[in-house]
């Protein structure tokens, strides 16, 4: 099982149609569950994707726009009908919070767990951070203040090679120094270098979520050679001035977002309603750019190894 995953929600633009939701992912890593904006039906999505509430413990809100806001103030209450415990912290546009706080007070007032909100400006800059796992806001060009995440990892531990480590008769409790880059001192003063009683860490793996936004190049470095980007493709070519005048992208565009970026993989999503569920257009398009590109869908997981 991966420690870090995706799970798509709601991959739709404006409203629900009956083809896709608004937008919404669930991001799974290492036992806790993070909200990537909340479209009305998330919930319902999560519990068809069999994703525990329980373990939910952050929710980013991209920008004030509906279609990214409108599903969160039900999922609190479901939160409190299922007697969770602990905090949820809520990452948002300070005019969101106000009215997350007015909403909740009317109809959970007095929730069983603690909500604690946590105003983002519109700029770049981590906003959550912890041993393995940075939290950091991309600024987007969109009607209103609006920004993206990314979620890295750190640098992970090194490797103990055992035999090594055995044949020099490391003590146990000098491990966690070792994993962590030291070298090994002897008794007679004698230093083994790390290298040969380590291998090599696993790979540290990062998502970028770029919703909604106007084709912009200098996203390129801010996102530069994560694993998986998510970027918005509203539209195919023939709609690229009308994505430039409502701030969002084409799906060329975002393709050359990942080309220039270097990303491994790609996936498209906020698609217009105008294609009714048949998004195969957006995709030859954005291929043609950048092959590593799949679609979203609602219900697809993508782990990130």
């Amino acid at each position: 099982m991966s420690q870090f995953s995706v799970n798509i929600l709601g991959c739709g633009s404006a409203a629900p149609t009956a083809f896709h939701n608004p937008s919404a992912q669930a991001i799974e890593y290492r036992g806790q569950l993070m909200l990537v904006d909340c479209g009305e039906g998330a919930q319902a999505m999560l519990r068809r994707m069999r994703l525990k509430f329980s373990r939910l413990s952050h929710v980013f809100i991209s920008h004030l726009h509906g279609d990214h806001f409108f599903g969160l103030p039900g999922l609190l209450s479901t939160l409190d009908l299922q007697e969770k415990g602990g905090t949820v912290t809520i990452h948002c546009f300070q005019a969101g919070l106000e009215v997350l706080r007015k909403t909740m007070a009317i109809f959970c007032p007095d929730p069983g767990f603690e909500i604690i909100y946590n105003p983002i400006r519109n700029a770049d800059e981590i906003i959550m951070e912890t041993d393995a796992l940075t939290v950091e806001t991309v600024r987007l060009s969109h009607r209103v203040p609006c920004v993206g995440f990314v979620f890295r990892e750190k640098a992970k531990p090194r490797h103990i090679n055992g035999e090594m480590v055995r044949f020099h008769n490391v003590p146990v409790y000098k491990l966690n120094a070792i994993k962590a880059g030291a070298d090994f001192v002897k008794p007679d003063g004698s230093i083994v270098p790390n290298e040969r009683l380590t291998t090599p860490p696993d790979p540290s793996m990062s998502y970028a979520y770029l919703s909604d936004t106007a084709y912009n190049p200098a996203l390129a470095e801010k996102v530069r050679g994560v694993s998986l980007l998510y970027h918005e493709a509203t539209y195919d070519d023939s709609f690229d001035r009308l994505a430039g005048k409502y701030g969002h992208s084409t799906a060329r565009q975002a393709a050359m977002t990942a080309k220039q970026a270097e990303v491994k993989e790609l996936i498209i999503g906020h698609f217009s309603k105008r294609y009714n569920g048949n998004e195969e257009l957006l995709l030859q398009q954005a291929r043609e750019v950048f092959p590593d590109t799949i679609l979203a869908r609602e219900g697809l997981t993508i782990d990130l190894i």
